[in-house]
């Protein structure tokens, strides 16, 4: 069995996965809300949100697991009850089964719905970060769910773009772009010169923080 990459303090991944068997994930438009609101519960105290797309039967997100540093466990003590914050694989096993549970209530269906485990990817260059941003909001393009990714209405493309409240680290990936208009730009020139990031197993393995 392969051994699973770790999701490391200070390391910024590409986590992605499909429906078991091709099963559809969303089938109404507010499972994908439920979705995003299950993300953001499990996963804020301890992971940071750079860019998600959700799809009919499978999701891309782009996260930086956060430095013991960085955790506020009095915060989610007294919000949550929470003894401590777990690790970044364990906060997403917890998304997903959730998600799974409530959309198996919703739609009368039992068993998984995941494939497992889900995948990663360590995004270890710079350039792979701007690239697989990119990637992730052109994705319903790629697959044909709409003619024009920038509509698309659930990734974080919009979001970045919208002055709305978000847990998306999103003054962050905009500074990272050099700004709104530069964000755009560069979506703009990957989709005009059809480019797509390269495998992390071709580049050389170093955190990105």
């Amino acid at each position: 069995m392969q051994q699973l990459l770790p999701l490391e303090p200070g390391c910024t991944y590409h986590i992605y996965n499909r429906g078991i068997n091709g099963t559809t994930l969303f089938s109404e438009p507010h499972h994908y809300q439920l979705f995003l609101e299950q993300f953001a519960y499990y996963t804020e105290p301890g992971i940071d949100t750079y860019a998600y797309c959700l799809l009919n039967n499978h999701f891309h997100l782009v996260i930086r697991v956060k430095e013991e540093s960085e955790l506020d466990l009095n915060r989610w003590k007294k919000e949550r009850g929470w003894s401590k914050v777990s690790d970044a694989s364990t906060l997403l096993g917890h998304c997903f089964n959730s998600y799974c549970q409530r959309f198996n209530k919703l739609t009368n269906r039992t068993g998984s719905l995941f494939e497992k485990p889900f995948h990663r990817e360590l995004v270890d260059e710079d350039r792979y970060l701007s690239q697989l941003i990119y990637y992730v909001h052109a994705n319903p393009g790629k697959h044909q769910f709409t003619a024009d990714f920038r509509t698309y209405p659930y990734s974080s493309y919009g979001s970045i773009l919208s002055e709305k409240p978000t847990l998306l680290r999103r003054q962050y990936i905009l500074d990272w772009f050099g700004g709104k208009q530069s964000f755009i730009a560069f979506h703009t020139d990957m989709e005009t010169a059809s480019e797509y990031p390269t495998s992390s197993n071709e580049r050389s393995s170093v955190c990105h923080n």
